[in-house]
């Protein structure tokens, strides 16, 4: 979220900008500036202002992680046996050092944290969830081992918003 309080509000160009970059960041500016009805020059002034003012974090590819070898997907819910800052603190810094856990989220509800692992096997999981159950803290822990792939994230729905003077807050 922009926490500059001195940052331009988002026009619906904004918008298009944001959408089509997020779909296609490998698209020049001269064809980004035609898809948003800009001038190329205008156009690269707003995505520099888009990335300085953090609504842009990075570009990157998708890659396919089966051809890459870590086709297994796991989910692990994470129960602390304790939820005080300290231990907070330690299973953050220990499980960013696991290379295999893709995203980590601290959660509200039944457990306490909610850990997405790729991996290239079953055999590599239980490798990994050796050092997940051992991370400071950890009291519990279920996995839910993925079988099928439904719906991939591909960013955010911003096209719906298009009309809108600023996304939703």
């Amino acid at each position: 979220m922009n926490s500059n309080p001195k940052a331009k509000a988002l026009d619906r160009i904004d918008i298009s900008i944001l959408d089509t970059l997020q779909k296609e960041g490998r698209i020049a500016n001269v064809d980004l500036a035609k898809k948003v009805n800009l001038s190329a020059s205008p156009c690269i002034d707003r995505v520099k202002r888009l990335e300085k003012e953090g609504f842009i974090e990075g570009y990157g590819a998708r890659l396919n992680s089966g051809k890459l070898g870590y086709g297994t997907a796991a989910f692990i819910q994470v129960t602390l046996d304790r939820t005080t800052s300290d231990v907070f603190d330690k299973f953050r810094d220990a499980v960013v050092q696991i290379p295999e856990v893709a995203e980590c989220h601290m959660v509200a509800g039944g457990f306490d944290y909610l850990l997405k692992l790729r991996l290239p096997t079953m055999e590599a999981y239980r490798q990994i969830l050796a050092k997940i159950v051992d991370l400071p803290g950890v009291a519990q822990t279920h996995t839910y081992v993925v079988i099928e792939q439904v719906k991939n994230d591909r960013g955010l729905p911003l096209k719906t918003h298009a009309d809108a003077s600023t996304p939703p807050q």
